[in-house]
Parts: C-alpha cells; sequence; structure tokens
C-alpha cells in the first residue's frame, strides 16, 4: 500500500505532539496500564436496539487476530498481507480521517491465521512481535525500522508455541520487556531505543519443570517492598517473575499451566496478583511479600477450580474490589468474582457464542464474543444487567473467530475482524 503523500507533512506533525498520552490514547495491549479499563467519561450507558451507531468500516487490516492500538489520530495494528506476489507479515498504520493506510513495515514471514501481536506505541516508536519471534521496532510516523531482533536467533529463546509467538511487547521506562521462552531466556529486557540486549532470565535448576517456552500471555509490571518485577505465563512453569533490573528470577507459580495454551494477561492490585488460564485449569490468587534477601515470595490466598472459574483467552478487568470476566473454555459467561475470596457473586448464560473479550469503559463492561456478537453489560456486583447487543454486519474479508479485543478511544469503539475494522460512536451527544 503506498505513502499517501497528500497532507503527510500535516500527519508529521501531528504524529509529533501525539507522544504526550491523553485519556484518548489506546497505545498498547490492554489500554495504558494493561489491566482493560478505558478512562473516558461521557460514553452511551445503554445501546440502541441495533448497537450504536455505525460510523464507518475500512479495509485493508489483511489475515491476523492483533487489536488495535490508538495514538493521535494514528491507528496501528498487525496483519498478513499480499504485496507483489508475496504474502508478508507487516506492521500498519491507518489514518483515522481517512480510515486509509498511511504505511506498512515488513515484520517477518506470515503465518495461516496471521498475527496475534497488538503493537506498543512509545516516543514516536511502534514495536511488535511477528510469529516467528522478530521483534520490530519502527518510526511512527513513517514505519522507518529502527533495529529489530529474534526472540530465538538473537535472544535464545526456546521452542516457537504450537500458536506461534503471541504476545505484545511492554514498555517500562527505558526498557522493552519481551518473553524468549526457555530455562536460559525466559524473559529478556532490551533498550527500547537500540534493541540492545540488557538482560535475561535464567530459571535456576530448582524451579525447572518440563519445558518453559513462551505461551500466549502478554507481560504486565508488579512493585512490591521496593522490587520491581515482570510477570507472564510459561508453559510449565506457570506464572513467573522476574526482577526489572537486572532480570533475576524471583518466583513462579505452577498451578496455574496448563500443557496446553496460557493465555491471560495477570492482574496486578498492589501486593496481589489474580491468574487464570483455561483447558480445565483454573485460576488464584496470590499474595507477593518481600523477602530478607531482597526477593519475592508468592503465596496462594486461594485457588478456584475450572468448573468455578477459568478464564479461556478474552481476558478479566478488576473494578473496585471485584474481577469481572468471561468464565469457561472456549467459553465466555459473563461472571463476578470477588477479588479478596473469589467467591462467584453472579455468574450469568451467555448471549454470544464462544469465549468473551473484556473491556470496561464508563460503568459498563463491552462483551466481544468469538462469534462476532458485541453485549454491552454494568459492571455491578447486584447482579448480570444487559445494556445492549448487536452483531457487526458481515463484510468481505470476516471469517474466522472474531478473536481481536475491542478498544474504545475517543468515543469511538473499535472492533477488529480479519481484514475489516468497524468503528462506532458510543460517545453520549
Amino acid at each position: 500500500m503506498a505513502l499517501r503523500r497528500r497532507g503527510f507533512a500535516c500527519l508529521v506533525l501531528s504524529l509529533g505532539m501525539a507522544w504526550i498520552a491523553s485519556a484518548a490514547d489506546w497505545p498498547q495491549w490492554r489500554g495504558s496500564k494493561r489491566d482493560g479499563i478505558c478512562t473516558e467519561t461521557g460514553l452511551l450507558k445503554e445501546w440502541p436496539k441495533d448497537g450504536p451507531p455505525l460510523l464507518w468500516t475500512a479495509n485493508g487490516l489483511g489475515t491476523g487476530y492483533s487489536s488495535v492500538s490508538i495514538v493521535g489520530t494514528t491507528l496501528y495494528t498487525m496483519g498478513d498481507l499480499a504485496k507483489a506476489g508475496s504474502k508478508l507479515q507487516y506492521i500498519i498504520a491507518f489514518d483515522l480521517a481517512t480510515q486509509k493506510p498511511i504505511w506498512t513495515a515488513k515484520v517477518g514471514p506470515p503465518h495461516g491465521d496471521g498475527p496475534r501481536c497488538q503493537p506498543t506505541v512509545d516516543g514516536g516508536l511502534v514495536y511488535a512481535l511477528g510469529t516467528s519471534g522478530d521483534l520490530v521496532c519502527v518510526e511512527a510516523a513513517t514505519g522507518k525500522q529502527v533495529w529489530r531482533k529474534n526472540l530465538q536467533g538473537d535472544l535464545g529463546g526456546g521452542e516457537n508455541p504450537g500458536w506461534k509467538f503471541s504476545e505484545s511487547p511492554l514498555i517500562d521506562g527505558d526498557n522493552l520487556i519481551c518473553t524468549p521462552g526457555g530455562f536460559g531466556a525466559a524473559m529478556a529486557a532490551l533498550n527500547k531505543k537500540t534493541g540492545e540486549i540488557l538482560w535475561k532470565t535464567q530459571f535456576p535448576a530448582s524451579a525447572r519443570r518440563g519445558n518453559a517456552h513462551a505461551e500466549y500471555s502478554s507481560p504486565v509490571v508488579a512493585e512490591v517492598g521496593g522490587v520491581r518485577q515482570y510477570l507472564t505465563l510459561l508453559y510449565s512453569a506457570g506464572l513467573v517473575s522476574a526482577a526489572a533490573k537486572d532480570g533475576k528470577f524471583l518466583w513462579n507459580y505452577p498451578r496455574i499451566a496448563n500443557g496446553t495454551a496460557n493465555i491471560p494477561t495477570a492482574l496486578v492490585a498492589g501486593d496481589e496478583v489474580f491468574t487464570s488460564t483455561a483447558y480445565r485449569t483454573g485460576a488464584a490468587l496470590l499474595k507477593l511479600t518481600p523477602t530478607a534477601d531482597g526477593g519475592t515470595k508468592a503465596t496462594e490466598v486461594y485457588f478456584l477450580d475450572a468448573k468455578t472459574f477459568q478464564n479461556h483467552h478474552g481476558g478479566c478487568v478488576k473494578i473496585g474490589d471485584y474481577i469481572y470476566a468471561g468464565s469457561g473454555h472456549n467459553a465466555g459467561a459473563p461472571t463476578c468474582l470477588e477479588w479478596k475470596t473469589g467467591k462467584v457473586v453472579w455468574q450469568e448464560k451467555q448471549p454470544g457464542g464462544g469465549s468473551a473479550a473484556v473491556l470496561f469503559a464508563d460503568g459498563n463492561l463491552i462483551v466481544r464474543y468469538q462469534e462476532k456478537q458485541v453485549a454491552l453489560v454494568e459492571a455491578t456486583p447486584e447482579g448480570y444487567r444487559q445494556k445492549g447487543f448487536f452483531v457487526p454486519p458481515p463484510r468481505p474479508g470476516t471469517g474466522g473467530n472474531a478473536w481481536a479485543h475491542p478498544v474504545i478511544a475517543d468515543g469511538k469503539l473499535y472492533l477488529r475482524h480479519g481484514d475489516v475494522l468497524y468503528c462506532y460512536d458510543v460517545k453520549r451527544h
């Protein structure tokens, strides 16, 4: 897709001014804090019978499950695109004003149903991970490559998991955090501007159990007793923690690991962490405490078996003292849990098919099902209160599962399904 020259100078100027984060931006996986919470207000409290107004649809995203990141007037995603007779994996930048692509940047080889990573936008740069482990940094304004590394070839990562590398890179200060996997490079930190390798996490022999290759989760930050650390899910090791300053292995919680796919991003609240996986596994709340040697200890507060609660890959959100999410393997029964106890406050038959991706905004949950249905549900422990429901219209290029997580930015709801992007007006007028 050719670069749109018309108005490009204005675009570059607007991009250059857009790196001061605003509430209207959605710069990375699950939002600015990776918690699935949109801080915007003034949104519709209920939807019309047929759903919120559809403003526009756009094509050109290619094959893939990647969700979208938005900074200023530019949207970033990933997809497998056929260009010049061959198919490759790309980062794609869209101008929201024209709904047209601005640039594409090559990432690596294509993969069956496309990439899963949601680009991370920070300080005028965009970071993305391809399914073959190609970690790429490009300029946000132009798509020009700044640096690239491969998780296996350059970082000594473990085997590529069955559904391929899928995480969305984390930027924390000057560090980029990624998960090469394996006992020799469970996690790694790179200088975000140069790609220089700063550290790699080595698993101690005492914590090794089966294989520890990367899975399909994305890292988050926790800080306990002055120890900043990064948490993510690995294959047999379960939830794993590495020290931010040097990558030292701190702890892991293997009970949450399953032998197929470990996916949801952990929720962190102070010194507590909630984690869940599907495939008949369950969920747990962990209490983190500092240790005398400057490390951290993780203690199980409770464990919920899979019959009580399991989150497949739609994620969970914590609002006040409660967790809201879809529960079930290949399912998404709307569920409210009490954070401190794990008690099921309510659970309802799901209004859509398959797993459910959950986003919180202005008092409500946007619940998107893999079979395309979208529901608006009030986030309250008082009971299940559905405030809206619709199904996006079918379009060429929307085959397969609607797994890309929903995003709200500047009063607009963005839903990606394969090659197509839907934009809905969810702001009160």
